[in-house]
């Protein structure tokens, strides 16, 4: 968890520009909200004047022993060539989960693998062949 955390802050500071903005470059913000609550929850969001925006809430929760925060959000941008870019992500004890229309997409198993792995999930562990097995 605290990985997911360092590894969002690493990435915010690489994405801030290396020049100062001149005042023709700077985007005003059109709305800007922010609330942290004593229970450990928050929540976030701004708008940009050029439509960029993001919005995340999260939450403290216990992972066994260690506690952790959860969240989940969304942002939005223009991407270089005019296109909208937008994704929404949760994050918590199981890892980062991005959704976004822009990202790839892993391609089908071919119908000869998946029958193949059906197969091979309807013998029993114990008769594979090359299973040593408890016992064995």
């Amino acid at each position: 968890m605290k990985l997911i955390i360092l590894s969002a802050c690493v990435a915010l500071a690489l994405a801030m520009p290396q020049k100062p903005l001149t005042p023709q470059q700077q985007v005003p913000i059109i709305s800007s909200e922010n609330e942290v609550n004593f229970d450990g929850s928050y929540r976030y969001s701004f708008e940009g004047g050029d439509g960029t925006s993001a919005q995340q809430a999260g939450q403290l929760k216990a992972v066994g022993a260690e506690a952790g925060v959860v969240n989940q959000g969304s942002f939005s941008y223009a991407a270089p060539d005019g296109s909208r870019i937008a994704l929404t992500y949760t994050a918590d004890e199981n890892g980062y989960h991005p959704q976004g229309d822009h990202l790839p997409v892993a391609p089908p198993i071919p119908v000869e693998i998946q029958r193949s792995l059906e197969y091979i999930a309807s013998i029993p562990v114990n008769q594979r062949q090359g299973d040593q097995g408890e016992g064995q």
